[in-house]
């Protein structure tokens, strides 16, 4: 296939998120990478192959001219953080698609089920779609396929279903992001700090329209979606090689659930279990091998079926594993997603795509 023929894909962003994105638009064979967009001056004019740990160059320089990259774009992969400037994150993405870009994103949580999304956040992007002939895709980054298309598949394997858990289970010690560790999850505050992420009804906000979605595609309705909360702290005090220490009696591990209530009983949960030392709540769930993390679906009925995802990226991280199949997710649904034409899609419209074209030896370094 010539470069004319090629979707040219725009990466909007470069952190965790965006690094993975080049990674996998550079890798596809019908994708080209034309252009990385940055906020952070430093980087513009840095090789996005650089950036993204590719190593080689890739020929295009980070930019920080939104309007210039977006004039090449026939598709965005968004991966700017969502979780403290949805305003923003928002305005990006529609502006994207006014201009007529295919547009997947992590960053949009209210639109992971757009059915049950809010009129404020759906109807800027229908506009947009309305205007300029876009697309949009959202699924979540912990990794959404594990939240939608994995469990609601899995369940297609059971004879009856009595339950569907979906579970993020990780220890952060190894971690470089102490902004999100510290102060968006907690981990090191004292116990009566009240984090972000945890904050009552914040859960439902984030991960109720992934519940909404199984429950729409399991034809069963919901009567309501309950959160719990269990918090423990930290025996003593730890050291971590990326984030400093973390004091005995702090905040050292959380695990949360959102529950879809069906007949009265939690059937639809997402989750969460979150360490920063595998010391702490060691009666809780760990991954099965002992590593630092796993996502798992857990089918409760006949058979019984229970599905552990174990991905490593960057030198064997699993946190960069994780982010890399969420990428995946999306941007391997870039091709079917100009194919399908404007419109907002989700989970359930956007076919898990093989790796056609991708298989092949990789070269020795």
């Amino acid at each position: 296939m010539s470069s004319r023929d090629r979707i040219r894909t725009v990466v909007w962003g470069t952190g965790n998120v965006g690094r993975a994105a080049i990674r996998a638009v550079d890798a596809h064979p019908l994708l080209e990478l034309g252009a990385v967009i940055v906020h952070n001056p430093d980087k513009v004019g840095r090789d996005a192959g650089e950036i993204a740990g590719l190593g080689r160059t890739s020929g295009v320089a980070a930019t920080n001219d939104i309007d210039a990259a977006l004039a090449v774009a026939d598709a965005v992969v968004y991966a700017a953080s969502g979780d403290i400037r949805p305003d923003d994150a928002l305005a990006d993405i529609t502006r994207a698609i006014g201009r007529g870009a295919t547009v997947v994103t992590p960053s949009l949580y209210a639109l992971y089920d757009p059915q049950s999304a809010p009129q404020e956040v759906r109807d800027p992007v229908l506009a947009a779609v309305a205007d300029g002939g876009g697309a949009l895709f959202v699924s979540g980054i912990d990794p959404g396929w594990g939240n939608d298309i994995l469990p609601v598949l899995a369940t297609g394997l059971a004879s009856s279903v009595e339950s569907v858990r979906c579970q993020e289970i990780f220890d952060y010690t190894t971690y470089d992001q102490p902004d999100s560790v510290r102060y968006l999850i907690g981990m090191g505050q004292p116990m009566d700090y009240v984090a972000p992420m945890v904050a009552p009804t914040i859960p439902t906000m984030v991960w109720g329209g992934q519940i909404r979605l199984i429950a729409r595609a399991l034809g069963v309705e919901l009567e309501e979606i309950r959160e719990t909360l269990l918090r423990r702290p930290l025996d003593s005090t730890i050291e971590t090689p990326n984030m400093g220490t973390f004091e005995a009696g702090t905040q050292g591990a959380l695990r949360f659930e959102v529950q879809g209530i069906v007949e009265g009983e939690p059937l639809i949960v997402i989750e969460h279990i979150t360490r920063i030392h595998p010391s702490c709540a060691p009666d809780w769930p760990l991954p099965p091998d002992g590593g630092d993390g796993v996502h798992k679906v857990i089918i409760e009925g006949r058979p019984r079926i229970e599905i552990s995802v174990e991905a490593t990226d960057e030198g064997g991280n699993r946190a960069a594993g994780g982010n890399a199949t969420a990428v995946g997710r999306l941007v391997n649904a870039i091709p079917w997603l100009r194919s399908a034409g404007p419109g907002i899609y989700d989970a359930l419209d956007v076919p898990l795509l093989p790796a056609l074209g991708k298989l092949k030896r990789m070269a020795s370094a």
